[in-house]
């Protein structure tokens, strides 16, 4: 029984990743778990209150997330914990379903996730195209930064439905904003901004939150606070299996298909990311696991869904950190200030939080990306970035993902099909002379045509077009070996060529096809019917072969 457990995929990754463990690493890890725990505490915090539920959620949910993900999941870098990106979503659905839809989605979504990496679906996250990522990222960006325009101004926040609706309610009726809690909010910002040019020692936006916290302590600003920060990672209200909405599971299926999305699509890439600065292997389906089972976890203590978090895993990185102790490093750290500073943490403004997001709006931009796309003229990433970026913002994430996954697919078969390519060249005697092809009397009668590129239900029409234009009555051999692959449509079109072909007293020869390609024509019956005597390697040997008298020197 212990040789099986231990002929796990995940425990051999685990032995593999503590051998050799020393005391030096030991040190690296520590030294860079305090790190990212002093850089995930205001996160923590900023993002808890911005799920729509308060500061302590967001402190618990890296806690845990921190301890159950890192141990179960598939990459010994990854910091898992409340996102940005996930507030966007629950933000709306907090409203509408209050804190028990939020876990009961969160629950749901986890499960999804453990399916996910059970049914080793993890490889398949990375179809999804660059500019749609980037699109729902800058979406979600914005969805961010327009949610904390009320708490920036320390104005009550407008009833409107979604972020559209609250921008233009900010935009058709401007309020008069709080100079004092603005001003906390630039102070946060100026430091996060500022700071870092001057040293990366400490973070700026701890450095910020302390900075306004103080301020508005010695002036005395009656501002919104965070309010008292329970002294426990089990807060009063969370998750029952006593609570659970059943009557409004339904109504939950899809905000719980966007949360194990966002959270699949999110901790994948930070993934990626980190193996590419460690040279580290992962495994996609385990931190599937992984973040599922932190995600069936959090609700019962009543932390908001996770994910793997780009920021604070690079910090972890860059910081020195080898192993997965970081991660549970970090969770301790929060775990003492929550205990220890809850009274200190609780007097911080809320407008020092909204600075804290909106510049992590800010930089969640992929800007790099955008001016990369921008620069090189991709109009059609361009389309599938604003899309996408659009349907984030008005639609539910979900359906931003596959209308921008829709649009990317429609733009990549546009292209395909263009791909296509086909040139007809008459027989050159000389040339095959030189080579050792006899050629008949009726070598001129014979037409090569160069195919390139997929012949699929997109580039069939063009296909033919090419072929009748050639105006060939005799014999006509494809040079297929430029073609990758083949659908059912090319496979009919191929057919009908043999037939008018073979109708006007002519006939098809094939050279160069490739695996794939014979193997689908095989399957559909067009070889048989062709006749293995037609297919040939090289235009050479079929050319010879319809002259009928092929010879070598």
């Amino acid at each position: 029984m212990m040789f099986a457990w231990r002929s796990l995929p995940f425990v051999k990754a685990i032995e593999s990743e503590f051998a050799g463990y020393s005391r030096g690493t030991l040190r690296r890890d520590v030294l860079a778990g305090l790190t990212v725990g002093a850089v995930a505490l205001p996160l923590a915090l900023a993002f808890g209150v911005a799920s729509g539920a308060d500061a302590a959620a967001g402190v618990v949910t890296a806690i845990i997330a921190g301890v159950v993900i890192a141990l179960f999941g598939g990459a010994a870098f990854q910091i898992s914990g409340p996102t940005g990106a996930m507030s966007a979503i629950l933000i709306g659905l907090s409203a509408r379903y209050g804190l028990a839809g939020v876990w009961a989605a969160s629950l749901m979504a986890g499960v999804f996730l453990l399916l996910l990496g059970l049914f080793r679906f993890g490889r398949y996250i990375a179809f999804i195209p660059t500019p749609v990522i980037t699109g729902f990222t800058s979406g979600i960006a914005l969805i961010i930064a327009i949610g904390q325009i009320d708490e920036v101004l320390g104005v009550p926040a407008p009833h409107a439905e979604g972020a559209l609706g609250a921008l233009w309610a900010f935009i058709a009726h401007p309020p008069a904003p709080d100079v004092r809690a603005l001003a906390l909010a630039l102070i946060v910002a100026a430091s996060m901004i500022l700071l870092p040019k001057l040293t990366k020692a400490v973070p700026g936006s701890l450095v910020g939150i302390a900075l306004a916290t103080l301020v508005s302590a010695a002036a005395g600003w009656d501002v919104k606070s965070i309010g008292s920060i329970p002294s426990t990672i089990l807060l009063d209200s969370r998750l029952s299996f006593g609570s659970i909405p059943w009557a409004n599971m339904g109504d939950l299926l899809l905000p719980a298909i966007s949360i194990a999305a966002l959270a699949a699509i999110e901790s994948l890439l930070c993934a990626s990311v980190g193996a590419t600065m460690t040279g580290q292997p992962i495994d996609s389906n385990q931190e599937l696991i992984g973040q599922g089972i932190g995600n069936i976890i959090i609700p019962f203590f009543g932390g908001v869904p996770a994910t793997a978090a780009i920021a604070r895993t690079s910090v972890g990185i860059k910081s020195g950190g080898q192993t997965r102790v970081v991660s549970l490093v970090h969770a301790v750290v929060l775990l003492l200030s929550a205990l220890v500073l809850g009274q200190v943490i609780g007097k911080i403004p809320v407008a020092a939080l909204g600075g804290v997001l909106m510049v992590t709006a800010w930089r969640m931009n992929e800007w790099e990306a955008l001016r990369f796309f921008a620069k090189a003229r991709i109009k059609h990433a361009l389309i599938g970035v604003i899309v996408t970026m659009l349907a984030t913002v008005a639609l539910d994430l979900t359906q931003a993902i596959l209308i921008g996954i829709s649009i990317s697919a429609l733009i990549y078969l546009r292209q395909s099909a263009r791909s296509l390519e086909v040139s007809v060249e008459p027989v050159d005697p000389e040339r095959l002379r030189a080579r050792g092809v006899k050629l008949g009397a009726k070598s001129d009668q014979i037409a090569v045509m160069y195919l390139t590129g997929p012949i699929f239900f997109g580039s069939v029409t063009m296909m033919m077009d090419a072929l009748r234009q050639s105006h060939s009555q005799g014999v006509m051999i494809l040079s297929m070996r430029g073609v990758p692959l083949i659908d059912v449509m090319g496979v009919q079109a191929l057919e009908r060529v043999v037939h008018e072909q073979r109708a006007h007293g002519g006939d098809v020869f094939l050279s160069g096809v490739q695996p794939n390609v014979h193997e689908m024509l095989g399957r559909t019956g067009l070889l048989k019917e062709l006749g293995e005597n037609h297919l040939f390697w090289s235009a050479d040997l079929a050319i010879a072969a319809a002259c009928g008298q092929y010879q070598t020197a």
